[in-house]
């Protein structure tokens, strides 16, 4: 179900919460944050302000919101857009050779960076995300700290996109 900003911008804060508390994986405090700054003028609008959340957190508070993401290729229990995000690569069906590889890029990443490879997948190939996985097993922490971030804001937008009605 897809609601316009007109919609979201009167909802109860209870509502509010329940309809975008999963934009940010695992972190319904976002939404939470964000409805006291109502109303917003359009998606890129709410957007905006939910990521300036996530950037005024203090460093602990942005590593656990990566931690909330699911490894790629998990057979783990992951929320639906999850779910939805990693099929539309091929994700979920995976040959074995495969699993192992992404078993082993996993596990490698997190002993470096001590949280889970988080990318905004929608609309990449397997190649493209395996390729980048690689590629960024060679960033500092810092710098993988912060692409991890920028990489949930793509998230978050494709979400809300989804979720919210751009009007012409």
């Amino acid at each position: 179900m897809q609601v316009s900003i007109e919609q979201l911008n009167p909802m109860a804060q209870d509502d509010f919460i329940a309809l975008l508390g999963h934009i940010f994986e695992g972190t319904p405090g976002i939404a939470e944050q964000v409805w006291v700054d109502r109303p917003f003028a359009n998606v890129l609008d709410l957007h905006g302000k939910m990521v300036a959340i996530v950037e005024q957190m203090p460093l602990s508070q942005q590593i656990e919101l990566i931690k909330a993401h699911p490894e790629l290729g998990s057979r783990s229990q992951m929320a639906d857009a999850s779910v939805q995000e990693q099929a539309s690569v091929g994700f979920n069906h995976i040959s074995p050779s495969l699993y192992e590889r992404l078993k082993q890029l996993n596990l490698t990443y997190r002993q470096k960076f001590g949280v889970p490879f988080v990318m905004a997948i929608k609309g990449q190939t397997r190649e493209k995300v395996l390729a980048e996985f690689e590629h960024r097993l060679h960033h500092s922490k810092e710098q993988e700290i912060q692409t991890a971030l920028r990489e949930i804001a793509k998230i978050a937008r494709f979400r809300l996109s989804d979720l919210v009605m751009e009007m012409p």
